[in-house]
């Protein structure tokens, strides 16, 4: 059965609030099959991979669970409380961002697991940040500390714009984002997180010469239905090439 992630996103509670920064972060995701029904009270197996730098960088964590969906396809898991696979999770220097969450699924409860969803950690927690920055010898220096992603509103059709690198664009209307020839403000490698909301629509459409998903004048579209949302990822990745994940 082919997989995807509908809704995949970072609660940030914790569940052990004592004197010790806890090691552990909570993550929900809404599974759906290929023809978009939901995976209902389904056993499945999950993998969770911390990737460092880009939703293709080095995996610096990797654990495995197994969970049930409930009746509305979602699961709830801890990071940092799975079958340690490799990389130890108290030790991911969270000061070295961006990190993305890479989940992948075998429907089977087995080992043969397929990529679902690629999402990026947006903040990073900041007893996460404070645990691992007790474990880092040297004198802390001021200023250059980590800063959260700006979410820019998107009510109307136009082309990306160098506001929109790092950032999440909210559409809240539907609205068509052109991704302009020559681009340069946007460096390869960097991204734009993409939200549909409450029935808008999020079309992402490549101009002449520019390539979306190996595609040139590619397009791609996340509709949202009323009360949910729709994410996606967009990432350079050559000079007028771009790939999006999350449809």
């Amino acid at each position: 059965m082919k997989l995807k992630v509908l809704f995949a996103f970072m609660l940030l509670a914790f569940m052990d609030m004592s004197a010790q920064a806890p090691e552990k972060m909570s993550y929900q995701a809404i599974i759906r099959s290929s023809d978009n029904s939901l995976v209902i009270d389904a056993p499945v197996n999950l993998k969770i991979i911390v990737r460092q730098g880009s939703v293709n960088g080095s995996g610096v964590y990797e654990e495995s669970h197994s969970a049930t969906t409930n009746a509305n396809g979602l699961v709830s898991l801890e990071i940092g409380a799975g079958s340690q696979i490799s990389g130890d999770f108290s030790e991911i220097p969270w000061d070295n961002g961006p990190f993305f969450i890479e989940t992948q699924v075998d429907p089977k409860g087995g080992s043969n697991y397929s990529i679902i969803g690629v999402s990026q950690l947006l903040s990073v927690p900041y007893a996460m940040y404070a645990k691992y920055a007790e474990n880092v010898s040297g004198a802390a220096t001021g200023g250059g500390g980590y800063s959260s992603a700006a979410v820019v509103s998107l009510q109307a059709s136009r082309n990306i714009a160098a506001g929109d690198i790092g950032n999440t664009l909210e559409c809240t209307k539907t609205a068509t984002v052109t991704l302009t020839s020559g681009f340069s403000d946007m460096k390869v490698g960097e991204t734009v997180n993409l939200e549909a909301h409450n029935g808008a629509s999020l079309t992402v459409k490549a101009a002449s010469g520019v390539s979306l998903n190996y595609k040139e004048g590619g397009t791609a579209n996340f509709k949202s239905e009323s009360g949910n949302v729709r994410f996606g990822l967009l990432r350079k990745s050559g000079d007028n090439a771009y790939i999006i994940s999350g449809q």
